[in-house]
Order: C-alpha cells, then sequence, then structure tokens
C-alpha cells in the first residue's frame, strides 16, 4: 500500500458501530411493532417500468441490457405495488426498504434512505394519524420525544404560524411572507402550490415546538396526490404530515379508490412537471388497472426512517446515520 493510499480515508463508512447497533435495534422494535397488530409484511420490486409524476419527487433512471436497453426507475416508495395487493385481497401490509430519490442530497436528504410504509384496512385519517404517532413514539427514547402532540389544520397552521387566510391568499401574498426576492418570484411565478410548500417550510415548520411531535391534517385538495378528497370539506384532502420539531417524519393519506380521478390527477401533475421544464416519464397503468378492479377502503402511511435514528442519536446529519453515505464521484 503506497503512502497515498494509505491516508485516504474516504472508504470509511458513514456512521459509527453503536449507531449501526441503535439502527438495528429499532428495525426489530418496528417489525415487533407490527407483528402485533398482525400486520403482514411484503417485499415489493424496486425497479419499476414507470416513475412518480408527483412535481417534488425525482425518480432515478436504471437501463437494463436484459430487457434491450429499455428504461426501469428505481421506486420512490413501494406505494403502487403495496396498492396493487391490497386490490388482490391482501391483509394489512406494511414494508421497510430502501428508496431512491433524485434531486435531494443535504443534511436531512440522501438520494437513497429507508422508508417504512404500511396500509390498514378501513382506517380513517385519525386512525392513521393515531397509529403513526404510535410507531414513532415506540422508535423513540421517551424522553427525547415527550408524550404530548400538537395537533392542527393545514388552514390552523397557516394563519396561527402565519397569519394567512390559507383559501383567499394569492401567489402575492404568499411570496411576501417568505420575503421573496425578485428572482423567486420569476422562477416561482404563479405556482400556487409551491408557494405553500415554501410558506410551510420556511415560515410554518420552524415555528413547531422542538420537543414534541406536530401534525398537520387535511392538506389542501390541490396537494391531495393520492388521497382522497375530505368527505366533509371538498376544499381539503384526507392527507396528514407528522414533524419532530421542523423535521418531516411522516406523511399519510385515506387513500384515493378511484382509477378516473387518480388519472386525471395524473394528467395534472404532467402538466406541472411540463411547465417546470421537468423530466415527464410514463406512469404506472397497471396501477390504474388495479385501482379499476378496486382498491378496499384503506389508510396508508410512509415513515422516513433514518429520520427516527437522527433524533435517536441527536445527530442533524442524515449522512451520519447511514452506513455508508451516498458518495460523489469528485469526492474520492
Amino acid at each position: 500500500m503506497n503512502e497515498m493510499s494509505a491516508g485516504n480515508r474516504s472508504w470509511r463508512p458513514s456512521c459509527t458501530v453503536s449507531t449501526a447497533k441503535r439502527r438495528a435495534s429499532m428495525l426489530a422494535a418496528a417489525r415487533d411493532f407490527f407483528a402485533s397488530r398482525d400486520i403482514l409484511e411484503v417485499e415489493t420490486p424496486m425497479l419499476s417500468a414507470n416513475a412518480v409524476s408527483d412535481p417534488n419527487i425525482e425518480s432515478i433512471r436504471a437501463m437494463l441490457r436484459v430487457d434491450n436497453g429499455t428504461s426501469r426507475y428505481l421506486h420512490t416508495s413501494p406505494e403502487y405495488y403495496m396498492k396493487r395487493l391490497l386490490c388482490n385481497g391482501y391483509p394489512d401490509i406494511y414494508s421497510i426498504c430502501r428508496v431512491f430519490r433524485d434531486s435531494e442530497c443535504g443534511k436531512r436528504h440522501q438520494p437513497e434512505f429507508t422508508m417504512a410504509e404500511w396500509y390498514r384496512h378501513d382506517f380513517g385519517i385519525r386512525d392513521m394519524i393515531a397509529e403513526t404517532c404510535e410507531f414513532i413514539r415506540e422508535l423513540i427514547d421517551a424522553e427525547l420525544i415527550g408524550s404530548a402532540t400538537d395537533t392542527m389544520s393545514y388552514s390552523q397552521a397557516f394563519a396561527d404560524f402565519a397569519g394567512i387566510d390559507v383559501l383567499r391568499a394569492d401567489c402575492d401574498a404568499l411570496a411576501d411572507t417568505v420575503d421573496a426576492d425578485p428572482r423567486l418570484r420569476a422562477v416561482i411565478g404563479k405556482d400556487r402550490d409551491q408557494w405553500l410548500d415554501l410558506v410551510m417550510s420556511r415560515k410554518i415548520a420552524p415555528a413547531f415546538a422542538a420537543d414534541r411531535l406536530t401534525v398537520i391534517h387535511h392538506y389542501p385538495a390541490s396537494q391531495g396526490a393520492l388521497a382522497r378528497i375530505c368527505p366533509d370539506d371538498p376544499s381539503c384532502a384526507d392527507r396528514f404530515e407528522v414533524f419532530f420539531g421542523d423535521l418531516e417524519l411522516a406523511n399519510g393519506y385515506v387513500e384515493l379508490l378511484d382509477a378516473e380521478t387518480q388519472e386525471k390527477r395524473w394528467q395534472h401533475e404532467q402538466q406541472i412537471r411540463r411547465r417546470r421544464g421537468q423530466a415527464l416519464a410514463p406512469w404506472d397503468q397497471k396501477f390504474l388497472d388495479a385501482l379499476q378492479s378496486g382498491l378496499p377502503a384503506c389508510a396508508g402511511v410512509a415513515v422516513g426512517f433514518d429520520r427516527l435514528l437522527m433524533i435517536n442519536v441527536k445527530s442533524g446529519d442524515i449522512a451520519r446515520v447511514q452506513t455508508f453515505a451516498f458518495e460523489r464521484l469528485d469526492s474520492r
């Protein structure tokens, strides 16, 4: 071994042995949580012929020689495959797996990370919120998270922390709330959902209590993704998120069951992606066909497992809780 290679430490793992042990114990606790509720563990493909259409998420493309060099995509979530299982008669199910997302790399994001996702038959939004908080508390040390949970609607959060009527505020008012400069105003333009996301990340989430969970429920219908529209208020979707301080931990829905509505949402998302100059990718027709055959009434949630570990080991950097974080080619 020459002197240069002996001094190069870039080969070393990103996290310590004690953190790896903590991850292992948390994975065991997660599986115990699901086993105690008779929720079946399933595995689904990481490679798909289809990419996610959500404008806020970018898929990673892979090329397969065994299929004549056609494109495949690493999954951003096991959601579509898991719902196909539910359409085929599976009981309550969960998956703990690696998922992949492009255009995200920083203290809280890695292109590859671990997700825990599960689905419960006949659960409403309050049932799913309650179980998600139970799961998080089961895995995080009690002295770090406390027993209180702040719960509020999306519109209430905007009113309380930003002084905004979320149903009436236009793009200019939202931009003013985050003191957006002219360049940012030009880039985002009249994309209201982007402004709402920016206000949430810059103004509202940083105001959440740092020592407890905060649940935000009933997002605007325009941000419903794969959630159904709230039966009691068509301006809202039955979607929720769970935060610890300003750190997002979970995103859940009472699931949309209608294939026609889902296809219209995908078409709208493709229009947004085209307007933003993002890549367009084929959506999952088999998923739509499964919805057409009948998805049973259910709710689901995805939890960022690495972020739970970040809280337990008191790390502000997701790379420090992964055995090998993303390695840039220029870091060798």
